[in-house]
């Protein structure tokens, strides 16, 4: 049957080469002697005396540099508002208007409310001098607060 098929698929069926011959060893493995177990005792000498050597250091896990990082960005930004709060002079503010006294905050405003509806809301306790409306200096947006300056203590009084 195999003369039927092509040379190609014959070569697949072909005998392999015989085995090379090698040279017999001198003793079976199981036969020879081996080495003996000596340990490391002679080789102690080379180590390091444990007198000599320098303390081990201790790494930072991940937790604790977080909470390292964390105490340092605390204690910049106390310091930084330390050293704000004893160069503020509020005399010397170009912002801050009028009488504290006088003074109304009003906050959580609707950010589509606008100056002329809180005056609307608010002259009806008494005359206002001034509406701050606060906005956001980038987007010039509402920041969602105001203030609103009477003309006397009294009327602000009257709100609350």
């Amino acid at each position: 049957m195999t003369q039927y098929l092509p040379p190609n698929l014959l070569a697949l069926f072909a005998p392999r080469e015989p085995l090379p011959h090698l040279k017999q060893l001198d003793a079976l493995p199981w036969e020879k002697k081996p080495w003996p177990y000596c340990g490391v005792s002679q080789y102690l000498s080379l180590f390091e005396d444990p007198n000599e050597t320098p303390p081990a250091t201790r790494g930072e896990t991940k937790e604790e540099r977080v909470a390292r990082k964390m105490h340092e960005r605390e204690e910049r930004h106390k310091s930084t508002c330390e050293s704000k709060i004893s160069n503020w002079d509020p005399n010397s503010d170009e912002n801050a208007e009028g009488d504290p006294f006088k003074t109304l905050f009003i906050g959580r405003v609707n950010y589509d409310t606008s100056e002329s509806k809180l005056r609307r809301e608010f002259e009806q306790y008494g005359p206002i001098k001034k509406i701050n409306l606060v906005m956001n200096p980038s987007t010039d947006k509402p920041c969602g607060y105001a203030f609103i300056i009477y003309e006397k203590e009294r009327d602000m009084h009257a709100y609350a």
